[in-house]
């Protein structure tokens, strides 16, 4: 291919990359491929997307550059034909609860601007339609309505407020008025006259007293003008022999009520803005209250032996002599149990009185007696709770709160008023509650409900709105809705949603880089967000994936494998071509592509070498007696049971894990798989377990917990994101390393303490770099650059701390070590060797000790996370939880976990995986099944069992893609 038609890179020397050169055809969709740490992510977003971002910034002057900074130029000798680079990573989602589906896609702005513009205002107390008249509009219904009819017109200038209203009586008889409908009656004005400030009222002032005449209508419009200037826009007829008036106003009013309403803005409907929040949970949906369960203890018990959790059992303090004088008053004490109170009592114990309470003077030794209004418990946690008060009495308080819908709007997260809008029936909150095919077909349908110029005003919007639908539903994204909050979204969905709105762009021209965008996709998703990139790619754009999913390899048109190890042992281009021809390639991608490697579900009673042992990745393992396939009682196994999950979209569901098994939960995206594990199953265990203050979901039972004693979660969560962290201080390494150096002869003459080996404390490490071994100059509108500390070298220590050794090796040595290397060089230290060997089992062995944690790829830092799990010691009876462990995991990698994990299970412990990948499922003991689909379609259990006893059911869209890798 002429080189006019592609990307060229030249000498790529970043991270491990040695000195490569790739071409890259433009216009295509191409797939770079390798084993986790090879150097994909070093090669498409460190070297090509770093160089499109430097070259951008270069187009700015040098005094923009000095406010926008500047970037580094990547190790590289030369790239050619580089388009403009956007790239779509994995970045972490948005924990901003202010944050949803709806505003990050902007489809909620555009929701707000439709219903802005278009939307009918509904009474809330009589739902009739709200009008608005002009004045003249206003003049010729009182003059076909009431022709001839004595009536009083009415300013109403205060509704429903506290007050005396002394000024304001006063200010209306000096301009003139003499009567005016107070409560509902017709007074006549007084001077010094005042109403009861303790009561709400109503007071509406008589502007005029006339009979309408169509031959004399001047008066009438004078009189009208007036009550509209009193009354900001609003005025109210009453017939002289009537009790009802009516309502009119220039602004949206109910003709019934009077009830009125600002015209709307985009700003109305905005739960971020004032404009629109809820005032009580400021726009959140939720609440932070107390928990009356987690306050009572026990109905039964009484206040003074420990009913009330935040007091404990009764002692002379204050507040126990408070709570006495508050029961006096239901003829109760603290030994009346608390079931015996009336509700009224429990009430104003938490919530406060504002009954004049009394303790006598002997009781507190005073010389009188002691009068107070009874706070209640939930000031006193509240306060405890403000952020002026210590962590642990932070942390005592919330564990007396958890978050509640908030009562005034019911989660909608909008003011009243914000919900008086509606279109076809629909108030906005309800319409950001559907799931995105339901909103397309809404929006679809919308237009049949609205008149005439509401349909021209709002053909843009739905223009608009119809198409950025529309590219969310292309890539998979139905079951979400918009009010779905940011922070619940899988790193996937994110990317997705990214990539959503870049085919709403348009854009031609453009590098596209996106980090395994098939992350968390099921089969049946995985198709459509292929063909989603395929169609970005027809725009004329080049399309750069970094991806080990065999779908999409064999759906590129070229693809790039770098290898062949991870580390200094990768950064190598091993082929680049067509998928065709990498198929006939050697190179280990291309063998798992050709199924000569693959893993092999195992089919015997299986005893493997306990974990630290050596076994060659690829070697076919031998199965455990399946669980029964129904995944209910029976067979003899132990079991946990969970009953009547209804969190999120589970349908009030049971579900049966067989223990000292490895299950797999799959289903497709949206599912509930999420909602089943992470937010019931490992919130009952951490509360039980590790008193953690995480509510889990809806359920109503679990059996079998007490089989359980220890659980594990490892998640998607990068280790660290500072220099300064490194896989020897995530795993605890480290600390272990400093332990044995303190211990050294010459530590100990010198007093070294293990502290004094930590480059983040001062005394050890070197003072010039502060112990970053570089020092950054600053450049000014140039690159800052790095160079090594001309103290240490980049040891990170200083003289005297590096002349204590082991073995012949300083503290400085041993981080430079490649965890290979450690290994055997602490094979005589168990502790230390346990640790390092689980590192190596899971195929990290080429990291060193010392590498800073934001340089670890996805794959790389979940399977530190795992090994720090797998190297503590188990109990047999451990429970291990793991979110897509397959995460950036090569073919060859997720060979090496599944032996890891196989060890575990063999051992008596119980492996959870909430996995999308085949391969790993099928290599599964037991499979739970969740769908049929995303969403409100989902939330159900399709089947469970072994993978063959699924894939024979063909029930769901699991069966159909597994039937077919068992019988390939």
């Amino acid at each position: 291919m002429p080189s006019s038609h592609n990307i060229e890179i030249h000498g790529a020397r970043v991270h491990n990359l040695h000195d490569i050169s790739v071409s890259i055809p433009r216009r295509t969709l191409t797939v770079i491929t390798g084993v986790s740490g090879s150097g994909k992510s070093s090669l498409a977003f460190d070297t090509l997307y770093a160089e499109g971002q430097r070259r951008y910034i270069e187009t700015f002057s040098a005094y923009a550059r000095t406010f926008l900074g500047s970037m580094q130029r990547p190790d590289v000798d030369q790239i050619t034909g580089l388009s403009p680079v956007i790239a779509i990573e994995q970045k972490t989602v948005s924990r901003n609860p202010r944050s949803t589906v709806g505003t990050i896609t902007e489809v909620y702005d555009y929701l707000r601007l439709l219903y802005a513009r278009t939307a009918t205002a509904y009474s809330a107390a009589t739902g009739l339609p709200m009008e608005r008249h002009t004045d003249d509009q206003i003049l010729q219904q009182i003059l076909a309505k009431h022709s001839g009819q004595p009536l009083y017109i009415l300013a109403p200038i205060v509704r429903g407020r506290k007050g005396h209203y002394r000024e304001v009586i006063d200010a209306l008889q000096r301009k003139g008025f003499l009567n005016a409908r107070i409560d509902g009656k017709m007074l006549q004005l007084k001077a010094g006259m005042q109403l009861d400030r303790y009561k709400v009222h109503n007071i509406d002032v008589v502007v005029d007293k006339l009979t309408p005449n169509p031959k004399d209508t001047h008066r009438l419009r004078q009189s009208l003008s007036r009550a509209m200037k009193l009354s900001d826009g609003r005025l109210m007829l009453l017939p002289k022999d009537s009790e009802e008036p009516t309502h009119y106003s220039r602004r949206l009013m109910c003709p019934a009520s009077g009830e009125s309403l600002d015209d709307p803005s985009p700003g109305t409907f905005s739960f971020n803005s004032p404009e629109g929040a809820c005032p009580h949970c400021k726009g959140l949906g939720l609440i932070n209250s107390i928990d009356l369960q987690k306050i009572i203890t026990d109905p039964g018990k009484c206040i003074a032996h420990g009913a009330i959790a935040p007091l404990g059992k009764q002692t002379s303090a204050l507040i126990f002599l408070e709570i006495d004088a508050l029961l006096a008053t239901y003829h109760a004490t603290t030994y009346t149990p608390l079931r015996l109170l009336p509700e009224e009592a429990i009430h104003e114990l938490i919530n406060g009185s504002d009954k004049r309470l009394r303790i006598p003077a002997r009781l507190i030794h005073a010389e009188r007696d002691h009068y107070f209004q009874f706070d209640g418990l939930a000031r006193y946690i509240a306060q405890m709770a403000d952020e002026e008060s210590s962590r642990n009495a932070q942390r005592w308080a919330e564990s007396f709160r958890s978050l509640q819908t908030c009562p005034l709007c019911h989660g909608k997260r909008l003011r009243p008023q914000s919900l008086a809008f509606k279109l076809a029936d629909q108030d906005i909150a309800q319409v950001a509650d559907l799931e995105l095919a339901q909103l397309h077909s809404w929006l679809t349908a919308l237009p049949e409900h609205l008149n005439d110029r509401q349909k021209d005003i709002a053909a843009p919007i739905l223009g608009e709105l119809t198409k950025r639908t529309d590219f969310l539903l292309g890539v998979g994204l139905d079951y979400l809705s918009l009010n779905r909050p940011a922070a619940t979204l899988s790193g996937g969905e994110s990317q997705r949603i990214r990539l959503a709105t870049q085919l709403g762009a348009q854009l031609v021209n453009v590098t596209y880089i996106l980090d395994e965008p098939s992350i968390g996709l099921h089969q049946k998703d995985n198709i459509q967000l292929i063909n989603s990139l395929k169609a970005l790619r027809d725009l004329g754009n080049t399309v750069v994936v970094v991806e080990h999913d065999r779908d999409m390899m064999l759906a590129a048109d070229y693809l790039i494998d770098i290898g062949p190890g991870a580390g200094e042992a990768g950064g190598r281009v091993l082929f680049q071509g067509t998928p065709d021809q990498l198929l006939h390639a050697d190179t280990l991608t291309a063998a798992w592509l050709r199924n000569e490697k693959r893993l092999q579900p195992p089919a015997a009673p299986l005893r493997l070498p306990p974990i630290g042992g050596r076994e060659a990745a690829g070697a076919p393992l031998s199965r455990r007696t399946p669980p029964p396939q129904s995944g209910g009682a029976g067979g003899g196994h132990e079991e946990l049971t969970l009953a009547g999950c209804s969190g999120n979209n589970l349908r009030h569901i049971t579900v049966s894990f067989p223990l000292g098994r490895l299950i797999g939960v799959s289903g497709v995206s949206g599912s509930g798989k999420s909602t089943l594990i992470s937010d019931t199953l490992l919130p009952i265990f951490s509360q039980k377990l590790y008193r953690s203050l995480q509510e889990p979901l809806p359920y109503e039972s679990i059996s079998g917990m007490e089989l359980i004693d220890k659980v594990v979660a490892v998640d998607q969560s990068p280790i660290g994101r500072s220099p300064r962290s490194n896989p020897a201080t995530y795993t605890g390494l480290l600390t272990d390393i400093r332990a044995l150096f303190a211990l050294m002869p010459e530590a100990q003459m010198r007093g070294y303490k293990p502290g004094r080996f930590s480059f983040n404390v001062k005394g050890g490490r070197c003072d010039t770099c502060a112990g970053n071994g570089y020092q950054s100059i600053s450049m000014n509108f140039l690159p800052g650059v790095q160079v090594a500390c001309p103290d240490c070298h980049g040891g990170r220590f200083n003289r005297a701390t590096l002349e204590v050794r082991f073995k012949g090796k300083s503290i400085a040595d041993v981080l430079a070590m490649t965890i290979d290397q450690a290994a055997i060089f602490f094979e005589n230290q168990p502790a230390l060797h346990n640790k390092l060997q689980t590192l190596v089992d899971v195929g990290l062995g080429y990291l060193t000790l010392g590498q800073p944690s934001n340089t670890l790829s996805g794959g790389e830092s979940q399977r530190v996370k795992l090994a720090t799990e797998l190297a503590r010691r188990d109990t047999g009876r451990t429970l291990y939880i793991l979110d897509e462990p397959t995460t950036g995991l090569h073919f060859h990698d997720i060979d090496l976990l599944l032996r890891m994990l196989r060890r575990l299970v063999d051992r008596g412990n119980t492996v959870i995986l909430i996995e999308h990948n085949l391969e790993l499922l099928a290599c599964c003991d037991h499979l739970i099944d969740l769908g049929l689909d995303g969403g409100k379609r989902g939330g159900q259990i399709v089947a469970t069992g072994s993978p063959a006893h699924i894939a024979a059911s063909g029930k769901g869209h699991t069966a159909k893609f597994l039937k077919a890798l068992l019988q390939a």
